[in-house]
């Protein structure tokens, strides 16, 4: 089990801590819906330097990201951040990530943690015009502030005026003291915030110094257990949950990712579904009787038959309901239709809805 730089802070705190994607991670501090509430209404603060960095290098370096990811990174300005995927060649995703563009011939993808090896082993297999290739995810820290708050709280320890940096785009510069320090306008919450990317051995520093700015917005330490909820209840995909190698970006709803302006890896098969339309579609539902949707919970409709699966769900601390993903059959997949979770051997009445579930 591998740890990360702040391991031992965590442990301090009193964190709950499990083992995730090789690593032993913090899932809870003072416990989800205070951590998770904390985060829409304030701030809080996630270590999740489990998540891989990998440098690209080189005349062509673009050219081999337009190869094996979905969307088109071309667009792409310095200091953009675009989402994307990897598709593989049955229809499937190797993995969903970040493609940060630095310079013309410089870019950094952000991938997840479970998926390190496997992205790396993939992408290298395309790498045929002698990209430079640095995986510098072990020497790299990663912290999520997230929240309303968050701006306020990072702006005390830096001169880059972070109102400038736009959603989806990065600056490089000094924080707290520290140069290189790469601070993003991004986040998998859904509250607003940032992350902030540096090497291992200044984490000690930059953890104590944003609890500390933090201080008059009651800033507290988030877990994974937050994370998770935060996320859904925005409707984004998690990997090995809502996406995975047999779903492909058209049946997840990230055809807006997936872009037929060039060539990558099985765009003319994932084309063909476009036009085609698909079997089964990745929704989000929401409890409209009393129940708690779960992973691989069967979704049936009023005569029992299986339609479909749950990928995730929970019961939203922001909301006050059962809320999940799935996917359905595509005949019900559509906003408003009457669907079923069986939970316990019971039909659970629940109704196809448009994603965010949370509004703000």
């Amino acid at each position: 089990m591998k740890n990360t730089a702040l391991t031992n802070k965590h442990v301090a705190l009193g964190a709950k801590m499990v083992p995730f994607a090789g690593y032993n991670m913090p899932v809870s501090y003072t416990g989800l819906n205070d951590e998770h509430l904390t985060v829409r209404n304030s701030v809080g603060m996630f270590d999740v330097s489990h998540m891989g960095e990998f440098i690209f290098k080189g005349e062509n370096a673009l050219d081999l990201i337009q190869r094996v990811t979905s969307n088109d990174a071309s667009v792409l300005v310095d200091g953009k951040v675009q989402y994307s995927c990897l598709p593989n060649e049955k229809g499937g995703i190797v993995d969903d990530l970040l493609v940060y563009r630095i310079d013309s011939k410089t870019y950094m993808l952000v991938v997840n943690a479970s998926n390190i090896e496997k992205d790396w082993n993939w992408i290298s297999k395309f790498n045929t015009k002698g990209v430079e290739m640095h995986n510098i995810s072990e020497q790299t820290s990663l912290l999520a502030i997230q929240g309303p708050k968050a701006l306020a709280v990072l702006q005390k320890l830096t001169a880059i005026n972070l109102s400038e940096i736009p959603y989806y785009a990065f600056k490089k510069g000094k924080f707290s003291d520290i140069d290189n320090v790469l601070i993003s306008n991004t986040g998998y919450t859904g509250a607003g915030g940032f992350e902030v990317y540096f090497e291992n051995q200044y984490a000690e520093k930059i953890w104590d110094a944003i609890l500390e700015a933090g201080k008059e917005f009651e800033i507290k330490p988030i877990g994974l257990g937050a994370r998770d909820t935060l996320r859904l209840e925005m409707g984004f995909c998690l990997y090995g949950n809502d996406i995975d190698d047999h779903t492909s970006p058209i049946e997840a709803g990230l055809g807006w990712i997936t872009k037929f302006t060039k060539e990558f890896t099985n765009s003319k098969e994932l084309l063909l579904m476009k036009e085609k339309g698909v079997a089964k579609k990745l929704v989000g539902f929401e409890m409209i009787d009393k129940g708690i949707p779960r992973h691989d919970y069967e979704i049936i409709d009023s005569q029992g038959k299986t339609i479909g699966k749950v990928t995730s769900g929970t019961q939203a601390p922001s909301l006050q309901k059962g809320i999940g993903m799935g996917y359905l059959d595509h005949a019900f997949a559509k906003t408003d239709a009457e669907i079923f979770i069986k939970i316990r051997d019971k039909a659970i009445k629940a109704k196809v809805v448009k994603t965010p579930f949370y509004k703000g």
